[in-house]
């Protein structure tokens, strides 16, 4: 009897371990810096682009449906968004060994085909994704700036309500809170369910 509560013991101690990668940055919480190689070749960090008051950090990649879905999305809401302050930075989180198709070259591919105006890097280490807490493919971070190269989590989450059909949401959530910080307000809905593919981890 008391080697079976063991055993109990240890698996849930085991399935809790397996958790630890949801844990991460919270709404609020300091944005933590990074610096990741862009499809460019170059590194990037949020204090790469010193005109920023802000991101809209999205973990995304080549092979999911839903990021698929929400591909020409994420572009749109950097091309309106960005010369505002608040532009796209898009992070491939997945492990390349088991999403093949995910790798670099593809994503450089990827990037050109679709004429991403944004930064595309991958997340080679997987850190940043375990530190931000990030779990799905789309995922978003919108950060603020609070002072020099020091930004706060201001939402975490969805897009929007509908990853089937951009016309068909009601809800934008990126948009409204984007839309409260450029107008100095607090973002009115600051988590969502990020719905999407699970993050591929390495071993």
């Amino acid at each position: 009897m008391q080697t079976l509560k063991a055993l109990a013991l240890t698996g849930i101690l085991l399935l809790s371990s397996f958790g630890s990668k949801e844990s991460g940055l919270g709404v609020g919480d300091k944005a933590a810096d990074f610096n990741l190689k862009n499809v460019d070749g170059k590194m990037i960090s949020l204090s790469s682009n010193k005109a920023a008051k802000g991101y809209i950090l999205v973990f995304t990649c080549n092979t999911c449906p839903y990021a698929n879905m929400y591909e020409q999305r994420i572009i749109d809401l950097h091309n309106k968004y960005a010369s505002q302050g608040y532009p796209v930075l898009a992070i491939q989180p997945n492990d390349t060994g088991k999403s093949p198709g995910d790798s670099f070259e593809n994503m450089q591919s990827r990037a050109k085909e679709k004429a991403y105006p944004f930064p595309y890097v991958i997340d080679e280490t997987q850190q940043t994704t375990t530190t931000y807490g990030a779990t799905n493919t789309p995922q978003v971070y919108v950060l603020n700036k609070v002072s020099d190269n020091n930004f706060r989590v201001e939402y975490i989450g969805a897009i929007d309500n509908n990853s089937r059909n951009a016309s068909a949401a009601s809800k934008h959530y990126v948009q409204e809170a984007v839309d409260n910080l450029i107008a100095g307000a607090d973002v009115s809905t600051k988590s969502t369910k990020a719905i999407g593919c699970t993050i591929k981890w390495s071993n």
